[in-house]
């Protein structure tokens, strides 16, 4: 009896081995080389967990390694790889920081090219929705055109331009929606000046047009809305920006509808100047 019993417990602690969960092990494994003081054996884990793309468990073993081997001849790796990790992880603010020190530690590095696009791009990252805070849109745009100038001949030149108008086209579009929202509102004087800034600030827009027809409706329902005393100079005001209209967009599709709006704000004139009026189609 006492036989069967020990083989029977020892059958059961050999199997037990196998149900432990594969995750606590691992979890103990990891724990194990975390605590170890052999610091090459930490950076040989360290590159087989980053290697296999286990950029959580690479981050911790290199963040260990990253105080003690500074100024070894694996420190620069290891910076390196440090700061991809944070950046695979999505933590783009500490990536962010940690390319932004890898350049400064090392200026010479081949790898510091790299690393300049990489803080810009980061910025990118942190580029939020087109209704929210566009800090990091701009601050995107900024470290992009240094990247440039620090680095005209790079490869990643091309990228880098392409990032800049997608940012751009963000910041145009979190404008226009201002711009939009004041009109929708009634607001007819603040959407003509913001339509106004909209195109000065983005003179090469593709929908130039719009925002200046957009000018033209704004300020002749303002001056719908004026009291009879400053009507004449607010209509005068759509005159003048429906003749720059076509002066600038001669081959515009919205051409029509600034006509029509030059001929109302003119007759409207003429009505408060007491002058024949011309009949609108």
């Amino acid at each position: 009896m006492r036989l069967v019993s020990i083989t029977f417990l020892s059958i059961f602690l050999f199997s037990s081995c196998f149900l432990v969960p594969k995750s606590w092990r691992n979890k103990e494994s990891f724990s194990k080389i975390q605590k170890s003081t052999d610091y090459d054996y930490k950076l040989r884990m360290a590159e087989k967990y980053y290697s296999k793309k286990d950029y959580n468990h690479a981050q911790q073993l290199y963040d260990d390694l990253f105080r003690v081997m500074k100024g070894t001849d694996h420190f620069e790796d290891i910076y390196y790889k440090f700061a991809y990790c944070a950046y695979y992880l999505k933590d783009y603010m500490n990536a962010e920081n940690l390319f932004k020190g890898f350049v400064e530690a090392f200026p010479n590095s081949p790898k510091s090219e790299e690393m300049d696009y990489m803080r810009a791009f980061c910025f990118y990252k942190q580029s939020p929705k087109v209704q929210l805070d566009q800090t990091n849109t701009t601050k995107a745009i900024g470290f992009m055109q240094a990247f440039i100038s620090m680095h005209p001949q790079s490869e990643r030149v091309k990228d880098a331009n392409e990032i800049i108008d997608k940012c751009r086209q963000k910041l145009e579009q979190k404008d226009f929606l201002n711009a939009e929202l004041y009109y929708n509102l009634q607001f007819y004087k603040a959407a003509a000046m913001t339509f106004n800034a909209l195109m000065n600030s983005f003179p090469d827009s593709e929908k130039s047009d719009q925002y200046k027809l957009f000018v033209i409706k704004s300020n002749y329902l303002y001056a719908g809305k004026s009291t009879e005393d400053k009507k004449i100079v607010r209509y005068e005001q759509v005159v003048t920006d429906c003749n720059d209209f076509m002066d600038r967009f001669p081959e515009s599709k919205l051409k029509k509808q600034a006509q029509e709006y030059l001929d109302l704000a003119t007759n409207n004139l003429k009505i408060l100047k007491n002058e024949p009026t011309k009949k609108t189609s």
